[in-house]
């Protein structure tokens, strides 16, 4: 089906993600908007597919042409909102010219994402059973992903200060990892929901670690 998100299990989760297969197609957007809304509100469990057309204005047929299944809809939901988290990291360190400085904004970025995303924090809330294991026993396929994305956006600022034999690879995952464990558990001694104080923690004690 054209426009379907079934891509084939040869695909990596990263490559899922990064490419929008409903870009330029305003009515399966309008259903992801919707969507988002529902979920955001009663949960997946609570949410049918009627649920996602009746607060899109439109038929249930035309939900189905687009998401056969609302595991397809989930899915696609999902994975815009990781595309949204991949944007605002490209923009974000796009032109930062050292490691060090991608380091620190990328632990900005990934703070403000964690502790402040409708979507995720309300299911957090309403079903944490449905939702903890994709972020915890079975995180591990998206923590891969979101690594090798942040690490290749540090590798980027390697040659700034000639530590190109620097792995950029276990900073990325400590990033992800602290974001993660924010999300889960946001009660901190740490005030990280201020950016500049989120920066001069990054600096502090997350730049070290990679020898920036």
């Amino acid at each position: 089906m054209a426009g379907s998100a079934d891509t084939g299990g040869g695909e990596s989760l990263l490559t899922r993600v990064v490419a929008d297969h409903y870009a330029g197609d305003t009515v399966a957007q309008q259903i992801l908007d919707a969507a988002k809304q529902q979920f955001a509100t009663f949960g997946l469990r609570r949410s049918t597919i009627d649920d996602v057309a009746k607060r899109a204005g439109l038929s249930r047929i035309t939900v189905y042409r687009r998401f056969s299944t609302k595991n397809n809809l989930i899915e696609a939901c999902l994975a815009r909102e990781c595309r949204a988290l991949l944007h605002d990291l490209d923009e974000a360190l796009g032109e930062l010219p050292t490691m060090e400085d991608r380091v620190v904004e990328g632990f900005v970025v990934s703070m403000r994402y964690a502790r402040h995303h409708p979507l995720i924090g309300e299911l957090l809330t309403l079903e944490p059973e449905v939702v903890l294991p994709f972020f915890t026993v079975n995180g591990g396929p998206v923590l891969a992903a979101l690594r090798a994305y942040i690490a290749e956006h540090l590798r980027k600022g390697q040659g700034a200060r000639g530590r190109a034999e620097a792995q950029p690879e276990p900073v990325a995952e400590l990033m992800v990892r602290i974001a993660v464990s924010f999300l889960l558990t946001p009660q901190s001694c740490v005030e990280l929901d201020d950016a500049e104080q989120c920066r001069v923690f990054a600096r502090r004690y997350l730049a070290p670690l990679i020898g920036c």
